[in-house]
């Protein structure tokens, strides 16, 4: 129990001085790179509202709070679809297997397209005749443990990319996930610290131009090779933080309820709020709402469900659909499928 504490204690203290490095007055909204990151996985978190850090039992603990992924006995995959707004798709696969009393280890995959879009200029502002893409990609490599019966440990390790023309940006990051099931009943309580990693910069040759270095001398080169340079900007980190209770378990009923609490670097600190009904643990209800207290924002209520149901032989099939209110902005729909082995 005292080595408990002492994990516990030294990730939150890491975890208070790396966000005293950005407590501002700002929000730092729109300075950090891939934002893609902190776009939410799986339609049975985000019809809880995103309040899943403290829950985290199936394979997509992985994203929100890796230490889950050390509670699950068999092998379990997703498959995540997202019609994000203005036409972007974004995409999450990704499986876990247990290995034995060593713990789980997982596979995860992110992708975001925003689609083919014209090259535009001031001269031909209708098209060139030329077109580009912007992607994001993340691969990362999960690990959960079972330090005592009631405590879990996690981490997910993960290389990110991203791409617009023919510019391109690489980095690392870790996520670090504790969970904690305390001697009451139903009670837990679970933190992450997300996207701790390098900084990200573009390079590539969109930034090669020509310049002339004395524009004011007759019979100098005018042409000369140049590159501009690109700032680097550090990652979404966010540290997360939440408890979940089980105020109902029988045979029949199932109800959860989870409260969260984020601290990000590029914006307020906000709660996230969310509840779970299952009936006969096939049939799930789901609703919650996002970025409580969080000024400016677009986010707000969530609604799902969800149902698991035997597929062939032992195989368990999971599929789960997910709303989000983005006020003004479109609203989006998710959609999930989660196989048990």
């Amino acid at each position: 129990m005292n080595q408990i504490k002492t994990i516990i204690l030294t990730l939150l203290t890491l975890s208070s001085f790396l966000f005293a490095q950005y407590s501002k007055d700002v929000t730092n909204v729109g300075t950090t790179a891939a934002p893609f990151l902190e776009i939410g996985v799986g339609a049975r978190a985000i019809g809880m509202g995103g309040a899943f850090v403290a829950t985290a039992n199936d394979v997509s603990a992985m994203y929100w709070n890796p230490a889950g992924i050390a509670q699950l006995n068999s092998i379990e995959a997703i498959f995540v679809h997202t019609n994000w707004l203005v036409d972007i798709t974004y995409d999450y696969a990704g499986i876990v297997f247990p290995v034995y009393r060593f713990g789980v280890i997982g596979l995860n995959l992110t992708a975001l397209n925003m689609g083919e879009m014209m090259v535009r200029t001031i001269d031909r502002p209708e098209g060139t005749g030329e077109y580009f893409n912007a992607r994001d990609l993340a691969i990362g490599l999960a690990y959960g443990i079972k330090i005592t019966n009631r405590f879990s440990l996690g981490f997910n390790f993960k290389y990110i990319s991203q791409s617009i023309w023919k510019e391109h940006a690489n980095g690392f990051a870790v996520d670090i996930g504790t969970l904690y099931e305390t001697p009451w009943k139903g009670l837990r309580i679970g933190a992450a610290l997300t996207n701790f990693g390098t900084d990200m910069k573009m390079s590539g040759n969109d930034l090669l131009v020509y310049h002339d270095i004395d524009p004011y001398q007759l019979g100098n080169n005018d042409r000369i090779f140049a590159e501009l340079q690109t700032d680097a900007w550090p990652l979404p980190l966010n540290f997360q933080i939440g408890m979940a209770y089980d105020v109902l378990q029988s045979e029949q009923h199932h109800l959860t309820i989870e409260a969260d609490a984020m601290h990000p670097i590029d914006n307020s600190e906000s709660m996230n709020f969310g509840m779970e009904y299952g009936f006969l643990g096939k049939y799930y209800l789901r609703a919650g709402y996002r970025n409580l207290f969080l000024k400016n924002s677009e986010e707000g209520l969530t609604l799902g469900a969800g149902v698991q149901l035997p597929l062939f032989g032992t195989i368990k099939g999971g599929f789960h659909y997910a709303f989000a209110d983005f006020g003004r902005l479109q609203n989006t729909q998710r959609f999930t499928i989660v196989l048990s082995f």
